[in-house]
C-alpha cells in the first residue's frame, strides 16, 4: 500500500534562523511606521494567516481581510531577502530521507505547512529541496491548522490518483499543532525536537513517535514501514 508522507518545515526540514519573524517585524515597519510588539505571541506551528492577524490584533491594528492581505504581501516581498541573509541549514538527515523517500514507489511525499505556497517556495527554494514536493497544503488554504489536513489529502490523491489511507499517512512537524493537524485527519504523527519543543513536550501529545533528530534515517524508515 503506497504511503503519504507529509511534512512541515520551519523547525522539520530547515531553520532559517527567524527569517520568518524577521519579515513579519519588516512588513510591520514598512506599512505602520513602527515595530511590532511581537512579545505575548506564541506563533510556533500556526499558519501565516493566523500569524498576521493576531500580531494585527496584539498591536491594536484592524484585522480584517484586506489588512491581513496587506501584511502578509508585505512580508512575502521581504522574505526572500530576510532568508539569504541569514546562515539557516537544512536540519539533520533531512536531505538523505528526502532522497530515499523520492526514489521509493511506495512512497508520495507532500508538504502540510502553514507557511503560504509562496512562503514555502521561497523558503525551499534557497535551501534546494523544494524539487521534492509536488503538492502540499498550504497557510493559503485556510487560516487554521487543523483544517489543512484534508487538502493535503484531496491534493495528494490528485497527483497520485490514490486515496491515501490514515494508517498510511503520516504527518511530520515539531510543534504540538503538527502532531494535532495529523490527529484531525487519523493519520500517524512523527514528531521531532529540531524546533522549540523537546521530546518530552512532543510525547505529552501523543504522537506515533519522536525524535530527536532525523539523522538516523533507518529509524525513521521503520517507524514508516511498519518495523
Amino acid at each position: 500500500m503506497k504511503k503519504l508522507i507529509l511534512w512541515d518545515i520551519d523547525g522539520t526540514l530547515i531553520l532559517t534562523q527567524g527569517a520568518g519573524m524577521g519579515a513579519l517585524d519588516r512588513a510591520f515597519q514598512k506599512l505602520h511606521g513602527r515595530r511590532p510588539d511581537l512579545t505575548k505571541l506564541d506563533l510556533s506551528g500556526r499558519t501565516d494567516q493566523w500569524i498576521a492577524a493576531q500580531v494585527l490584533a496584539h498591536n491594536q491594528l484592524p484585522v480584517t481581510p484586506a489588512a491581513i492581505h496587506g501584511y502578509l504581501e508585505a512580508y512575502l516581498e521581504l522574505l526572500h531577502t530576510e532568508v539569504t541573509s541569514r546562515a539557516g541549514r537544512v536540519l539533520p538527515g533531512i536531505l538523505a530521507l528526502l532522497d530515499l523517500l523520492h526514489q521509493r514507489s511506495d512512497v508520495a511525499q507532500g508538504l502540510l505547512t502553514g507557511n503560504l505556497h509562496r512562503g514555502a517556495h521561497i523558503k525551499l527554494e534557497h535551501y534546494k529541496v523544494w524539487h521534492y514536493f509536488a503538492f502540499g497544503a498550504f497557510g493559503d488554504d485556510s487560516p487554521v491548522r487543523n483544517d489543512l489536513g484534508p487538502h493535503a489529502l484531496r491534493r495528494a490523491k490528485e497527483k497520485h490518483a490514490v486515496d491515501f489511507a490514515p494508517e498510511h499517512t503520516f504527518v511530520i512537524g515539531d510543534t504540538p499543532h503538527d502532531i494535532e493537524c495529523g490527529q484531525a485527519i487519523g493519520a500517524k504523527t512523527i514528531g521531532v525536537s529540531t524546533g522549540r519543543f523537546s521530546v518530552a513536550d512532543l510525547l505529552a501529545h501523543g504522537p506515533t513517535a519522536v525524535f530527536a533528530d532525523f539523522a538516523d534515517t533507518a529509524a525513521f524508515l521503520r517507524v514508516i514501514d511498519g518495523g
